[in-house]
């Protein structure tokens, strides 16, 4: 490129700055991706972040299906995954487990649409550093051979959590994504090299991590495997 100020350059910037916003509306919200913000050092009062009586810690709302959306499940309290949930709440009172799903639920859309692009930037920010050096060792391997992946995510039916954690104030949820996706991996000359255009259902688990005492409220993708 020679002359002028790169466009290209700019329209990146633009991107990323959407990226950035999009992340923080899906993620930065109490959603149970979120901990209320607080002034350093200042003690954390769970008065300010509690709703209503039915969603104190040791009760956990049950599972939702809005209309047109997908099922969310949330384990029976007296599971082990469930009362995991629960234990999560005593550190995190705004941890809301269907809120959480519906968190999980963009940053699965968002982290499958990052890597067809080939978004470092994004999977950057919602991986831990071995998940992610394994997604940017598949795009750049994609990337050298020139090929182009293309992925969507046209329906989610169901979303699950599957199990939960807590060691210290370190919190693991694995989530069952039940999702409609296309899936087509074409070679430089635009032929098919893996996946097809129709739609097929596919089964993922992913854990997520987060220390609920830290202030940033992303929770990080740590493991997925496929069902």
């Amino acid at each position: 490129m020679s002359g002028g100020f790169p466009i290209d350059l700019i329209l990146f910037a633009m991107v990323a700055a959407f990226l950035v916003l999009r992340l923080r509306s899906v993620l930065g919200r109490r959603t149970g991706f979120e901990r209320p913000p607080r002034p350093e050092g200042a003690p954390y009062d769970p008065q300010a972040s509690r709703g209503p009586a039915a969603d104190l810690p040791g009760e956990l709302p049950p599972a939702t299906a809005p209309a047109g959306g997908a099922r969310r499940v949330v384990p029976d309290p007296r599971s082990p995954a469930g009362q995991a949930l629960m234990r999560i709440r005593g550190v995190d009172p705004a941890f809301d487990p269907n809120g959480f799903l519906d968190g999980a639920e963009g940053a699965f859309r968002m982290i499958v649409d990052a890597f067809a692009r080939g978004d470092r930037q994004t999977l950057r920010a919602l991986l831990a550093d071995d998940v992610y050096a394994g997604f940017e060792g598949a795009i750049t391997a994609r990337e050298t051979a020139g090929e182009s992946q293309r992925s969507e995510v046209r329906a989610m039916q169901e979303m699950a959590v599957e199990a939960a954690d807590l060691r210290g104030t370190v919190a693991d949820v694995t989530v069952r994504f039940v999702s409609d996706q296309v899936n087509l991996t074409t070679a430089k000359d635009g032929s098919v090299v893996a996946g097809a255009e129709a739609v097929t259902e596919l089964s993922d688990i992913w854990t997520f991590q987060r220390d609920l005492k830290n202030g940033d409220p992303t929770w990080k993708l740590v493991a997925t495997r496929s069902a």
